[in-house]
């Protein structure tokens, strides 16, 4: 699958560029903003606004997150399931238990 660079406007700052950069090349969207401020104050100041302005007008914003469908799979699900589930228990085993180390505690505190 071909990947393509789209704004990222939810996690974007002005226009959502930097944030659709570091989507696409998987680098962290506050090193892209730094190295573009970098770049801009060494000398690159007009093309650097000529390219950033390119890129927001001819991109095409990514997908909403929300009104997509999520990318995990039944496998997962069942997984974080049955980890939810085993954590459960273990609260449920220090709530409900006579002699657990929590009731003890509350014991010394009153």
């Amino acid at each position: 699958m071909r990947k393509t660079f789209k704004l990222d406007k939810r996690n974007g700052k002005l226009f959502g560029v930097c944030a659709g950069v570091a989507n696409y090349t998987g680098i962290d969207a506050t090193i892209i903003r730094v190295l573009l401020v970098v770049a801009t104050l060494i000398g690159a100041a007009p093309w650097t606004f000529i390219a950033y302005a390119i890129a927001a007008w001819a991109a095409k914003p990514a997908r909403d997150e929300a009104t997509a469908l999520p990318k995990s799979s039944t496998y997962a699900m069942r997984g974080e399931l049955s980890d939810l589930d085993r954590r459960m228990a273990e609260i449920d085993s220090l709530v409900a238990s006579q002699d657990s180390r929590l009731a003890r505690e509350i014991e010394q505190l009153r």
